[in-house]
């Protein structure tokens, strides 16, 4: 059974330049354009790791990721943080913290490499 990833990000380009190269990999990839329906969507979906851009229009993923890894049982699953800033180094430092953050644009070796090696942890 191939692993889930579910892929947030309010830009639907790059939704779909994930979701092609992610399948391409046998990856079974779930996208949503909307921060606010993240909970109910990885409580029907179940990912197996979660792509969550940090600026949401008007979200913060940050805060989001926070919740995810505060909840008794959504915080198993990894997150990578997405973000078009490089200046967030401190992010992975933060409490709630992702468990890997990715730069916008991402080269499309980099984002399968770190997916692979987040599911393999």
């Amino acid at each position: 059974m191939s692993k889930k990833i579910l892929a947030v990000d309010d830009d639907n380009d790059i939704l779909d330049v994930i979701r092609i190269i992610l399948e391409d990999e046998g990856y079974e990839v779930f996208t949503l354009a909307n921060g606010k329906q993240v909970f109910d969507f990885v409580g029907e979906t179940d990912p197996d790791l979660i792509l969550l851009d940090v600026m949401l229009g008007g979200l913060d993923g940050r805060d989001i990721c926070r919740a995810l890894k505060e909840h008794e049982v959504f915080k198993k699953i990894p997150v990578v943080m997405i973000s078009a800033s490089h200046n967030l180094n401190n992010l992975l430092l933060m409490p709630g913290a992702p468990d890997n953050f990715l730069a916008k644009p991402f080269d499309i070796d980099r984002l399968v490499d770190m997916v692979k090696a987040q599911l393999a942890a």
